[in-house]
């Protein structure tokens, strides 16, 4: 048992990044709680009262006993409710605002042993102590925005490049979540054997764990300037990584020494949470992505560093995005004016066009966003 142990534990850098930042806009939780948890959350709750199995003592006894041994290990005082829905599907997702709970697939319930369960169910308990259903619900408004704003280029285009950036933390949040899982269950082999289910099914006689790594590594750096091009395709507009990619970060953590840490007792506290710096759990996101830049066999990625420090300056890209896109802006619009200006002082105002300030295309791909052809439909359905 962890006792007292904070969200921050299990955090990935760039998802705790994002999250100091947002917990910083005091009141902004409560207004979102109190807009659209009022009528959504309670519509939620009863359409699985209605059409699912709450598990308990009496009801699903074998996924509640998992459930709060999940919670034990995580220190969870006050466990959310936890529905069973029937789905031939893997999954597993947080819900609500005020109140949230927890509902997971019957074939998580029925291809999942007991130490694979407790991972998935601490896994959504990680979703739960760190707060990410209020921003996922932030996400999902802006979504429907830039649905609404199509037919007006400006708008959908600045809202599709903030829902960019939001699917890129909740595709970190997604690993937060596999962390909490492994902490919840302790059983590493069992963490990776619900991402080879994820991928593969449930039956994992002819499955091998050393093979599936030798996916991710694969996956992460084989192939040439094209596969680069599709992964980004791929994962531009999705809320979670694709299982190798989550089984790699997982096995990284666990190789790190961090797993082991936080198990030994050295762990940040729940009483601290309030001492947090929003400048420092930045500068730590920034250096996950230099890190990852830096580690990464992907062949765009080797290419752009050897193009120059591609790390540094993607590191500079993620810890102020925000300074870099008003400079960016604000040069645009000094050298439009500029342009304007000497057109017609020649008297030829039909003509202009604005000088264009050079880019980094680096700090795009490093983040991970696609190009924008793919019309976002929203999140994708949450899955474990």
């Amino acid at each position: 048992m962890l006792t007292g142990i904070s969200s921050r534990a299990w955090e990935h850098p760039a998802d705790r990044g994002a999250l100091t930042a947002l917990r910083e806009l005091r009141g902004f939780d409560d207004v979102v709680k109190a807009f659209f948890g009022m009528w959504n959350e309670r519509g939620f709750r009863l359409s699985y009262l209605a059409a699912a199995i709450r598990a308990d003592h009496r009801q699903y006894p074998r996924v509640y006993r998992l459930y709060a041994e999940a919670g034990a290990a995580l220190d969870v005082a006050e466990l959310p409710e936890l529905f069973v829905t029937q789905s031939p599907w893997l999954t597993g997702e947080a819900i609500g605002l005020d109140r949230p709970f927890i509902v997971i697939s019957s074939a998580a319930v029925s291809q999942l042993d007991d130490d694979e369960l407790r991972f998935l169910l601490g896994h959504e308990l990680g979703h739960v102590g760190s707060g990410h259903a209020v921003y996922k619900t932030i996400l999902t408004i802006l979504t429907r925005w830039a649905a609404n704003l199509s037919w007006l280029p400006v708008g959908a285009l600045a809202l599709r490049a903030i829902i960019a950036a939001m699917l890129e933390w909740w595709r970190k949040a997604e690993l937060s979540g596999d962390r909490a899982g492994l902490l919840a269950s302790q059983d590493p082999a069992a963490a990776l054997r619900v991402l080879m289910k994820l991928a593969g099914g449930g039956d994992l006689s002819q499955i091998d764990t050393t093979a599936f790594l030798e996916q991710a590594s694969e996956y992460e750096g084989g192939g040439d300037l094209r596969d680069s091009l599709h992964k980004i395709r791929m994962t531009a507009w999705s809320t979670h990584p694709v299982p190798v990619a989550r089984a790699a970060d997982l096995r990284r953590w666990v190789d790190s020494g961090e797993y082991a840490r936080l198990l030994g007792g050295d762990y940040p506290r729940r009483e601290d949470d309030d001492l947090t710096s929003v400048s420092a759990e930045i500068k730590a996101a920034a250096e996950s992505y230099r890190e990852a830049f830096g580690r990464s066999q992907d062949p765009l990625v080797g290419l752009l560093r050897r193009l120059g420090d591609g790390a540094s300056d993607l590191g500079e890209w993620a810890g102020g995005g925000a300074g870099r896109a008003r400079s960016w802006m604000s040069a645009a619009g000094e050298a439009a004016a500029r342009a304007a200006g000497r057109n017609r002082r020649a008297g030829n105002p039909g003509t202009s066009r604005p000088s264009r300030p050079g880019t980094d295309d680096r700090a795009g791909h490093g983040a991970g966003h696609g190009d924008g052809t793919d019309d976002p439909d929203g999140p994708t359905d949450a899955t474990a």
